[in-house]
């Protein structure tokens, strides 16, 4: 794993991410090294090698929070995981939520239950929410897309375990791949101890084409509906409908094909 260190002029970004205006990024680069996230286009910006293989440090975030305050929800983070191994090191998101002004509204999406070790910050806050990234990937499909994040007990206790310790917490479900996410069953592992929970369909296109390969060779059948228009549809409607039977809070259903939209 290669660090870099470097030094931030700024920590809070605009961003267009649905529900936040602004982002705050510690890091750049994540360990868990999934293979269909999005934030590997960060890899044509930074020459350091594949996705998951470096880390840029932020180190002065924490120092730049400091007597900030800004108006509108912060959301941690876009190009990273804000609890990945690392953090256990630098602790920059908890160095962050200790010098953050208390009255910012901010939210936190993670696939660590390291997240727990910093349930006592999080009440400090007046308007906090913190999320687990939960697709119900296991075994060896969970090894072939997400080799190095905790596993989904893991991540489901912890969501648990915040609600126990009165934080406002929600399910982020992502990627829905068709055959590879039970959809049902991880509502049924949740809804009792989530505020809300927001869905995402995976984004085909941004996942990358060595990501689609893999898909291709190793999960044809979820292949064959991603890349297929009619039958990719026709998924879409079949899945939206079994998430609206639930009964279960939604805070978004998110889909990047056609177009990009967040249906509630």
């Amino acid at each position: 794993m290669k660090i870099i260190k470097v030094r931030a002029r700024k920590a809070f970004s605009p961003t267009k991410i649905p529900g936040a205006r602004w982002v705050i990024n510690q890091y750049i680069g994540c360990q868990h090294a999934c293979k269909y996230c999005y934030a590997k286009f960060m890899c044509k910006w930074y020459d350091y090698g594949r996705w998951g293989s470096w880390v840029i440090v932020r180190e002065n975030i924490p120092d730049l929070v400091r007597s900030k305050y800004v108006i509108g929800k912060v959301y941690m983070s876009s190009v990273s995981d804000p609890y990945q191994p690392i953090e256990e090191d630098f602790e920059l998101t908890k160095k962050i939520l200790e010098n953050m002004n208390k009255r910012i509204k901010i939210s936190i999406l993670t696939k660590s239950d390291l997240v727990l070790r910093d349930v006592e910050l999080f009440k400090r806050f007046k308007n906090i929410e913190v999320g687990l990234t939960v697709n119900g990937f296991e075994k060896s499909v969970k090894n072939d897309l997400e080799p190095y994040s905790p596993s989904i007990e893991r991540r489901i206790n912890a969501l648990k375990r915040l609600y126990e310790s009165g934080i406002k917490n929600y399910a982020f479900i992502s990627p829905i791949i068709p055959k590879l996410t039970d959809i049902e069953k991880i509502i049924s592992d949740t809804r009792d101890f989530v505020a809300y929970h927001f869905f995402e369909f995976l984004n085909f296109r941004a996942a990358g084409a060595r990501f689609r390969g893999l898909l291709r060779n190793r999960y044809w059948e979820a292949y064959e509906v991603m890349s297929n228009k009619d039958k990719f549809e026709r998924y879409v409607k079949d899945t939206i409908e079994i998430i609206r039977k639930s009964g279960v809070k939604i805070g978004g259903i998110c889909l990047h094909y056609p177009e990009f939209i967040v249906l509630k």
